[in-house]
């Protein structure tokens, strides 16, 4: 297993997920965020069923910089419950995890 993690969050539109994308691969959280296309998301909040756009964001990182990104996300999404989800990269092109530890942990 690698120390490579995969975090999934959506945010409300295209300005504040290109916000936070950029945010978290200036500070060195992530190496890469891809941002994909807008998404309709249908779920419970407060006794409600919401149906709402949203635009996800898959989060390149590790495993030592998972806790930092999670308080920058927090910091910065305006949801008050963000979704933040990390999953374990179990195998990968070895050099492509490297690229991503290395931006990720570099200045630590």
């Amino acid at each position: 297993m690698s120390d490579v993690m995969i975090v999934l969050t959506n945010l409300p539109d295209e300005a504040s997920a290109q916000s936070l994308a950029e945010q978290l691969v200036g500070a060195r959280l992530a190496a890469c965020v891809n941002q994909l296309a807008p998404c309709r998301s249908v779920y419970r909040w407060e006794g409600e069923v919401v149906n709402e756009v949203e635009v996800p964001l898959l989060i390149k990182t590790t495993r030592t910089r998972l806790a930092a990104l999670q308080d920058a996300i927090r910091s910065a999404h305006p949801y008050e419950l963000p979704e933040i989800i990390a999953v374990p990269v179990e195998s990968g092109l070895p050099g492509y995890l490297a690229w991503v530890a290395a931006e990720c942990n570099s200045g630590l």
